[in-house]
């Protein structure tokens, strides 16, 4: 049986791709993801593949680098690599985190800011899709250091950016008090007082409401739709979390107030499985106070709590999983381990923490499954809503900047549900009802 001619076209396209990106090889499994994901679409609508679309698509605008030198509080003179990949700005203004971390290189912005173009149109508020950060660790530095560090990208990167051209977020490594370093130096640069030009900001100068707790609220929202198609609720499920940072925090938070009990968190070097549930204002000293460990937090949680060097969350029986720290955290046999303990639904907090593979093995299982594409949404979504706050010189209340970040998750979930009814299995992120037994809390130990 000979293939189909979009089907020879996509193959095409995909070794094109590897052939031009080489030793890019997030950015490759991001495409292909896409690429077979939209197979179904294209046979059956050719015409949307003519005039070279998937080229177009899997092909950024523009892709920034430039060098980053700042001093250290020794004297010392350091120099790191900056990127900005403006990936499409076909629905609106570039818009995605700034991302600080060793493990940042042109492939792996890129992969973000594909993802990007998908998730923030997916939301509906009209903003395009790109990604950017460096190769710095601002862990272990001191404040002066970071903000060295900030005054100098931003020396590079404001020419690049505009409320109507592109607009940075926050990512890892880079929270309030990063943004607040980029915008002053921006400011200085530009005499402008531009609110809309960087989401994330602190409350007191232009910043949502919400915004820090919009990615992990909004990755649980859509985990509460994915259940609510099969008639079930988080309230009463254990659940748990990877990861120690803002999208995990406030992921067990969310869950907590929903009835559900994490009891999970973990950072590079281990996890901790907390059998009362994981206490989440101790969490958040110790990780936005402190900057310390989740080793830290099990010391002082006391009896209920113990920590796991180099182990891993997927191997704590649990009926919901919420990947929350990076990418390709969640391999096939851990999702093996997953569905043998009974999981009955994943939502993916961060950027494409599942392998292919492990995506595989939670569809086959009969898993309901949310991509980071949708799952994730709720952080750009709140952020679009905080360029529309700083457009009209506005403040939105707390509660009505969740209220809308419930209605926006709400209707990402239906959008994909629909698509995936209409489109057929090829697309399909949803899947059939689950054939393991709905477990609650306290009818099973957590040795």
């Amino acid at each position: 049986m000979t293939a189909s001619p979009a089907k020879d076209r996509q193959t095409a396209l995909r070794e094109e791709l590897h052939r031009r990106n080489p030793g890019e090889p997030e950015f490759h499994q991001a495409a292909r993801e896409v690429l077979e994901s939209l197979g179904p679409v294209f046979a059956a609508r050719p015409e949307y593949a003519e005039p070279g679309l998937l080229e177009r698509l899997c092909e950024p605008e523009r892709q920034i680098i430039f060098r980053v030198p700042w001093q250290d509080d020794h004297g010392a003179v350091h120099v790191n690599r900056g990127f900005r990949v403006e990936f499409n700005s076909a629905l609106g203004p570039y818009k995605g985190g700034l991302r600080f971390h060793p493990s940042v290189n042109l492939g792996v912005v890129k992969f973000l800011g594909f993802e990007q173009v998908f998730k923030n149109a997916l939301t509906g508020l009209g903003i395009g899709g790109g990604k950017g950060g460096s190769d710095f660790d601002p862990r272990g530095r001191s404040d002066a250091e970071v903000m060295r560090f900030c005054q100098s990208f931003m020396t590079e990167l404001h020419r690049h950016i505009g409320e109507h051209t592109d607009v940075p977020a926050g990512d890892i490594g880079v929270g309030t008090r990063e943004i607040g370093y980029l915008f002053g130096q921006y400011r200085r640069i530009t005499n402008r007082w531009e609110s809309g030009v960087l989401t994330g900001k602190g409350l007191a100068w232009g910043g949502s409401a919400f915004r820090t707790q919009a990615t992990g609220y909004g990755s649980v929202l859509f985990a509460a739709e994915m259940l609510s198609r099969r008639g079930e609720e988080l309230a009463g499920l254990t659940a748990v979390v990877s990861g120690s940072g803002n999208v995990a925090v406030h992921t067990i938070e969310k869950l907590t107030a929903s009835g559900a009990h994490p009891v999970t968190c973990s950072d590079s070097q281990g996890c901790v499985v907390d059998e009362k549930g994981i206490d989440v204002e101790l969490l958040k000293h110790v990780k936005e106070v402190e900057r310390g460990r989740v080793a830290d937090y099990a010391q002082r949680r006391g009896s209920s709590a113990r920590y796991v060097p180099g182990g891993s969350v997927w191997d704590v029986p649990a009926d919901l999983a919420f990947p929350s720290a990076t990418q390709n955290e969640l391999d096939a046999p851990q999702a093996l381990t997953l569905v043998r303990n009974g999981v009955r639904a994943v939502s993916e907090g961060a950027n494409m923490p599942c392998t292919p593979e492990a995506v595989r093995v939670l569809q086959e299982a009969g898993v309901a499954f949310g991509p980071g594409k949708a799952a994730n949404a709720g952080g750009v979504a709140v952020s679009a809503l905080e360029m529309r706050q700083n457009s009209s010189r506005d403040a939105w209340t707390s509660a009505r900047v969740e209220n809308e970040l419930t209605l926006i998750m709400g209707d990402i979930h239906r959008v994909c549900y629909e698509t995936s009814e209409r489109s057929g299995p090829g697309t399909r992120r949803r899947s059939r009802p689950a054939r393991t037994r709905r477990r609650r809390r306290g009818r099973r130990g957590r040795g």
